[in-house]
């Protein structure tokens, strides 16, 4: 089997899918990471299409080597990871289908038949009392675990932050009936995270999240010594080395890695054992209900390293919710998304769909 073509479409302007198709008929599909779906647009079909025409699909290592090269010499790995994500997803699916198996079964098998996923709110402009009944709603939808994106990214310790005010609005409510994740994408110093985190635990909030700037390790390692309540970080490292520089120099309690982010499946397979000789336990970040989810869904359904309840979210996403791109449902049943069972990803693509919603920058 060969790669014939390789193509990046931009659903709705805004998800990047790469398109990989053989001459043997199969075609995989696998997701970028969003933000910057022209650049990976750009990267799949100018940098990396001429080096995997005419590949066998099954060569991911190879694959992945050759686009991690050309990376380095293009651009900042981490732009160009996201695109390399999306093709090494895509080989992965390929490979599922050819041999007939969901992809599981390609990583080991799998102990578990559904996974437990929270509430992801990206919201930031809630007050209290409304983050308090809408976690009020999800935890009557069977979720048992919320997210809250707060503070202010951008600035550091801004005063009209309501983090603690909105968790203790939300415990209040639904008192411990809802695990409460606290994410503020490095919106604090080190001494006002401190004091914000201590609030947080006396609260019983499950972990605060990139509390600080994403590259100050050293703080990120005061915090871990200073509070008790987990620090996660992850979302940000594209690449085992920046997890090896991330877990000995900041020392989170929870790892996160991304496969639409940190290099697709081959990559994050590596992340992963590279993690677990620390003996840290981890948790996806994930922000896109289809190929990412599914990715994730089968990277961690044989693994005893991802305890906790898995990142979905929950708010508007074109491709889910204003006409769905798939011809067959995938949806969380229950506070629970299934492990898909068909061949690859064994997720039903429309490409007929997906097309008709390509936008050109």
């Amino acid at each position: 089997m060969k790669i014939t073509s390789v193509e990046c479409l931009v659903l709705d302007a805004e998800y990047p899918y790469a398109v990989v198709h053989t001459d043997e008929g199969i075609t995989g599909f696998g997701e970028c990471f969003r933000r910057a779906p022209y650049v990976s647009k750009a990267a799949i079909e100018t940098v990396f299409t001429p080096l995997l025409i005419g590949r066998d699909p099954f060569d991911t290592t190879a694959s992945w080597d050759a686009m991690f090269s050309a990376g380095n010499v293009a651009g900042p790995p981490g732009a160009l990871q996201t695109a390399a994500s999306g093709v090494d997803i895509a080989l992965w699916d390929i490979k599922g289908k050819a041999l007939g198996v969901p992809l599981y079964k390609l990583l080991g098998g799998k102990n578990r038949d559904r996974i437990r996923v929270y509430a992801s709110s990206l919201k930031r402009d809630l007050s209290p009392e409304a983050e308090a009944r809408r976690v009020a709603e999800f935890c009557d939808r069977g979720f048992t675990a919320y997210k809250m994106h707060s503070a202010v990214p951008g600035k550091i310790d801004d005063p009209t932050d309501t983090t603690v005010e909105n968790v203790r609005a939300i415990k209040k409510l639904v008192g411990d009936d809802m695990e409460i994740l606290v994410d503020v994408n490095g919106a604090y110093s080190v001494h006002h995270a401190i004091e914000i985190g201590k609030a947080l635990q006396d609260l019983g909030a499950f972990h605060f999240e990139e509390p600080v700037h994403i590259r100050n390790f050293e703080g990120l390692a005061e915090l871990s010594d200073a509070l008790d309540i987990p620090i996660a970080a992850g979302e940000n490292a594209y690449s085992r080395w920046d997890f090896k520089e991330l877990v000995e120099r900041g020392r989170p309690d929870i790892v996160q890695p991304d496969v639409v982010k940190a290099g697709g499946i081959t990559e994050f397979e590596r992340i992963a054992s590279l993690v677990s000789t620390y003996a840290l336990p981890m948790t996806i970040h994930n922000t896109q209900p289809y190929g990412s989810t599914a990715a994730h869904l089968h990277l961690i359904a044989g693994r005893t390293d991802f305890p906790y309840a898995q990142e979905y979210n929950i708010e508007h996403v074109g491709i889910r919710d204003a006409g769905s791109i798939l011809s067959e449902p995938f949806e969380v049943e229950d506070g629970h998304i299934r492990v898909p069972e068909g061949p690859g990803l064994g997720l039903e693509y429309d490409l007929d769909v997906m097309r008709s919603r390509d936008r050109q920058a």
